[in-house]
């Protein structure tokens, strides 16, 4: 299961009487070639069950959850994960979900609650996005997908190789003719093979590399509107590049395309609620917006330092959109506060969440702001949502 299905499967779940476990760890071997999550683990897990009185159900629930992530984590952990995340709450129907990655989780975290701690979730989803990258010249294509770092799908279109020669006359025009003819068939099979990707990989961004005076030119006249629009950058790569090289020009590509978008998306936050357009700025307004459904992309800051908020404000909008089960959120706490924003953007808004990692662009705000695909009055709590 990929972690944005992960994303989604946990944020549906309703809150629940018995502890959810969340465990974010960084799973990469220490020089001696050994992880070294065991300890924390062992510890952290320990501590949290003493706060629950002995043989209560809260209790037999999380050591249940205890025995099974300790088992998982002794062996069913491949050599080569760099990352884990297990989720598991016994109480719950014996819930229990883990995905393994490539890439490493900065750090070791455990979260015990009343429901999945998704914010660590959605930033490493932020942080490696699914994306294609398309190599061609005017024979051959080699087609990517990678995310976290790996490589998750790979096609390759051949065709026979053909060169412009020197004949003259009649010709050498319908010779020019048929090489073109030949070029443009070929583009349009590597065309409609990058469009199969995009659909059944759920592509939201390609690259392409090829020389700019010959394929890329006949390569984008044959790219519909909806492949067009994902192009982030265009290299330079022939299309015999290894793959790993492949994989680190991409991703610089991608951190460069990032902090460009960045900031045009901050800017026009700003620019649509300094004009009283469709947008929102600050916590206590973006959860309000987000508790009905208005919200169709979240910004938050990456940094969490930047996330402040007036305490007081934000209760009385959680308090106005408490859910049924009547469990709350510890507003004085942040990164509590920041994994609600994420899970009311998947739950209650379907909404894109975007982490900025400039910390600079969204500091006068708060570090949290949300676009809008609608307004409506009177809401509660906030100012600025209607």
């Amino acid at each position: 299961m990929s972690p944005k299905d992960l994303m989604e499967r946990l944020a549906a779940r309703e809150p629940t009487d018995f502890p959810f476990i969340s465990l974010y760890l960084n799973a990469q071997a220490n020089e001696r070639g050994r992880d070294q999550f065991g300890l924390f683990v062992r510890q952290e897990l320990d501590a949290r069950a003493r706060t629950y009185a002995p043989h209560t159900p809260e209790r037999e629930s999380l050591d249940r959850d205890a025995e099974r992530i300790n088992k998982y984590l002794e062996q069913e952990v491949r050599p080569s994960a760099n990352g884990l995340a297990v989720f598991a709450c016994a109480g719950a129907n014996d819930f229990f979900e883990a995905t393994q990655l490539d890439v490493p989780i900065e750090r070791n975290q455990l979260f015990v609650y009343h429901q999945p701690h998704l914010y660590p979730l959605a930033r490493l989803i932020g942080q490696h996005p699914r994306y294609a990258v398309l190599l061609a010249d005017t024979n051959s294509a080699r087609i990517y997908v990678f995310m976290r770092g790996e490589t998750i799908d790979h096609k390759e279109v051949q065709n026979i190789k053909i060169k412009r020669t020197q004949v003259g006359g009649w010709s050498q025009m319908r010779y020019q003719r048929h090489v073109e003819n030949y070029y443009l068939h070929h583009a349009k099979e590597v065309i409609d093979t990058l469009d199969r990707v995009v659909r059944q990989d759920k592509i939201e961004k390609i690259i392409l590399s090829g020389d700019e005076e010959t394929i890329i030119p006949i390569l984008r006249e044959q790219m519909p509107k909806e492949l067009t629009e994902k192009i982030v950058d265009v290299l330079n790569l022939s299309v015999k590049t290894p793959e790993h090289e492949i994989l680190e020009a991409t991703m610089q590509a991608l951190r460069v395309h990032d902090a460009v978008t960045d900031a045009e998306k901050a800017g026009r936050l700003l620019d649509e609620y300094r004009a009283g357009g469709l947008a929102v700025v600050g916590v206590a307004d973006t959860m309000a917006a987000l508790s009905n459904g208005q919200v169709e992309e979240l910004f938050i800051s990456a940094s969490m330092r930047n996330i402040q908020y007036d305490s007081r404000e934000v209760e009385k909008v959680m308090a106005a959109y408490a859910p049924a089960t009547g469990h709350t959120v510890e507003a004085s706490e942040p990164r509590m506060v920041a994994d609600e924003l994420v899970t009311r953007a998947e739950q209650m808004s379907s909404a894109r969440v975007t982490f900025i990692e400039d910390e600079s662009l969204l500091a006068s705000v708060g570090g949290v702001g949300a676009l809008l695909r609608y307004r409506i009055t009177d809401q509660p709590g906030g100012n600025n949502v209607g």
